[in-house]
């Protein structure tokens, strides 16, 4: 049996819109009985079995009740069989059972989408046998998901920095291409009948992981509503004025150095996960944002060093060293006042391996 994990990730950290991505992992314990991991257990059945595309799935965890079972619409099957039909294959070569089960909570800025890209693209790499490194499944993930942040720092681990190729409009408007939450309604999955399907171009993403201190815990609030991605997209203005882009520009140029650095400089970090280009535009669809990213600081709260919007929210992210309950309990008070939902939280730490998968 095989085993693929992929982590959770926090996009943006502030001011890294669509650039910085933080692999996140959590300790299970004994009333945990998911971490934060999505998880793929591949079992082949004996030949014969009847299987659409020779693959049979199973959902457990969070959200598995709004998971499909059919291969050609569940989100991590259909990204296999696009990597598949790009070298030729129709199907699974063998019969194999899918075992999904999900620790990452779906629609919350945890990085679920891009954890089923990933997911189904390392998948279709097994079952195919086709053994492409993970640079080159960076390109098959980036076709599907066009947002290298949450994709690198799941795929590859730890902090990174990423940047995106543009893409020729006839490779961006190919029908094979499985659908993904930020992408057109044209790019659907679509099975064109002959094989190979064409194959992304080389290189079109390009990561770097930056030093992170490893004393830095990231302590997360999760809402119990959802934000969907694209609506929190269609926030967002087309154009931006030039302070506000500089503002960002000096900011990412130092927050991963800072947050490499030992011991960490609150005072610093605290200025450098400010941002003027995304945040500002999403807090009225996060009641009480605005205020904690005022109020919460490391002022009031020792061992705090920063508190941004954790990629598309509404899940809130706060970097620091200690205190993280009594961190955690004060934004939670102040969203609470805003929006009467019950919040968890959770502390995470660096995932720095990534993507991985384990021979059984």
């Amino acid at each position: 049996m095989k085993t693929i994990r992929v982590p959770a990730s926090s996009a943006n950290l502030g001011p890294g819109f669509d650039v910085f991505g933080l692999a996140l992992k959590s300790v299970p314990s004994a009333s945990q009985k998911f971490s934060t991991f999505l998880e793929l257990q591949l079992e082949e059945l004996s030949q014969g079995t009847s299987a659409p595309f020779n693959c049979e799935i199973h959902c457990e965890g969070e959200g598995s009740e709004s998971l499909s079972h059919d291969v050609n619409e569940n989100l991590i099957t259909k990204v296999s069989l696009y990597l598949l039909r790009c070298h030729g294959m129709h199907a699974f070569k063998v019969p194999t059972r899918v075992r999904i089960y999900n620790g990452i909570s779906l629609s919350r800025g945890l990085g679920s989408s891009a954890a089923a890209v990933v997911a189904g693209v390392m998948l279709g790499n097994e079952v195919g046998e086709l053994n492409l490194s993970k640079e080159r499944m960076f390109d098959y993930c980036l076709m599907v998901e066009r947002h290298p942040d949450n994709v690198g720092a799941a795929l590859f681990g730890g902090f990174v920095g990423t940047f995106m190729k543009t893409l020729s409009a006839v490779d961006t408007a190919r029908i094979e291409i499985p659908l993904s939450e930020v992408l057109p309604e044209l790019s659907g999955g679509v099975d064109i009948g002959h094989l190979p399907v064409p194959k992304p171009p080389m290189a079109i993403g390009s990561y770097h992981q930056f030093r992170f201190n490893t004393a830095i815990k990231a302590v997360v609030v999760i809402p119990d509503y959802k934000l969907d991605t694209a609506e929190a997209r269609r926030r967002l203005p087309e154009k931006y004025t030039r302070s506000d882009a500089v503002f960002n520009a000096q900011r990412c140029s130092l927050l991963p150095i800072l947050l490499g650095e030992d011991p960490p400089n609150a005072a610093k970090i605290s200025e450098a996960i400010q941002d003027r280009l995304h945040q500002p535009y999403r807090e009225a669809l996060i009641p009480g944002l605005k205020t904690v990213l005022k109020e919460v600081n490391q002022d009031v709260h020792p061992g705090l060093l920063g508190v941004c919007l954790s990629g598309a929210g509404p899940s809130i992210l706060a970097l620091a060293t200690s205190n993280f309950e009594t961190i955690a309990t004060a934004i939670i008070a102040i969203l609470s006042e805003a929006r009467k939902v019950h919040y968890d939280w959770q502390i995470l730490e660096l995932a720095p391996d990534g993507a991985t998968v384990d021979h059984v």
